[in-house]
């Protein structure tokens, strides 16, 4: 099995899908002669020509609105925002258009468009260029939300993401893209809605997605070493939601900690305690713990900026305190 980096991985699942259906095209800033602005779109010009990779002017609200309306008329348009935070100018026609198109046709205008680029913050990009904004997608009915952390993951899902015919929001961790692991060649698919257990355990559920995975997964290695069995969840999708998986664990373990690297106030963590109450409330033997983000804006400054993020140690606390265990 080879191995590739995330960038690569997400390269090579829109090679196959275009070169599968030339219906599929990708269109965003930079995605063509420059090759996108993490290289993700690196070849696709040269091997497919401009109709099918078009850059664009620097107008988000314009490029999305011009892919809404290809996918209206049977086209698969792969949309690349060059972060998500530059996507809060297309969110009218994300939220208004892609995501109400098949309910308001009354299901006769599908709507295959994945919107798809970095979230999350990356170091020092401050305020403006560090947020994570897979909830609020996520409150919104008609679209899909998919935030996968591995390479294979990444291929696997935004394949799944570009066949599927709904509006699949396909948030990338900005600072995955050169992390590598194990990628299935070919017809690696991965189903939407369905999330991995990433590591086996017996004490404890972390719940997490994107690069929270890592943090988690490094959290149950601090753990171990105390002799606490930490499963590790990664939820891939967000909507639709695997809320089975997590139930599962938690009816094993008896407690959870959740992870998210946005805010707190209604971040996405919230929606998961709640099924966790609804599905497993008498399974559990603690209160369920979430460990976020900071309810600032993301400072630039270095050292402020690693104390708003969640890290491992903040998450071997929580994972201490659902165990009633004291403090390190």
């Amino acid at each position: 099995m080879a191995v590739l980096t995330y960038r690569d991985a997400l390269n090579q699942a829109l090679r196959e899908e275009m070169a599968r259906d030339d219906r599929v095209f990708l269109m965003g800033e930079e995605v063509g002669v420059y090759q996108g602005a993490y290289k993700v779109s690196r070849g696709l010009l040269e091997e497919f020509g401009p109709m099918r990779v078009v850059d664009t002017p620097i107008t988000e609200l314009g490029f999305a609105g011009v892919g809404v309306g290809a996918a209206m008329v049977g086209l698969r348009p792969v949309i690349e925002f060059m972060t998500w935070n530059f996507a809060l100018l297309a969110i009218d026609q994300i939220v208004n258009s892609a995501a109400k198109m098949l309910y308001m046709s009354g299901g006769q205008i599908p709507m295959p468009i994945v919107f798809r680029g970095p979230g999350g913050a990356a170091l020092m990009l401050a305020a403006q260029h560090s947020q994570s904004f897979e909830a609020w997608y996520a409150n919104v009915p008609g679209l899909k939300v998919v935030t996968p952390s591995t390479p294979a993951d990444a291929k696997g899902l935004l394949k799944s993401a570009i066949r599927d015919d709904n509006p699949v929001i396909f948030i990338e961790g900005e600072m995955l893209y050169n992390t590598k692991g194990e990628v299935p060649e070919g017809e690696h698919v991965i189903p939407l809605g369905v999330a991995d257990v990433k590591q086996p355990g017996t004490d404890v559920t972390l719940v997490s997605h994107a690069k929270m995975v890592a943090v988690a997964l490094k959290a149950a290695e601090e753990l171990a070493k105390d002799g606490i069995s930490a499963e590790v969840i990664d939820l891939r999708t967000l909507r639709p939601l695997d809320t089975a998986t997590i139930a599962s664990s938690v009816r094993k373990t008896n407690r959870c900690v959740v992870v998210e690297e946005g805010w707190p106030f209604a971040g996405f963590g919230a929606q998961i305690v709640d099924e966790i109450q609804r599905a497993a409330f008498d399974d559990l033997d603690a209160p369920v713990v979430r460990v976020t983000g900071a309810d600032v804006p993301m400072p630039y400054n270095r050292h402020l900026e690693k104390l708003a993020k969640p890290d491992a140690a903040k998450v071997v606390q929580a994972a201490r305190q659902v165990l009633y265990l004291p403090p390190l």
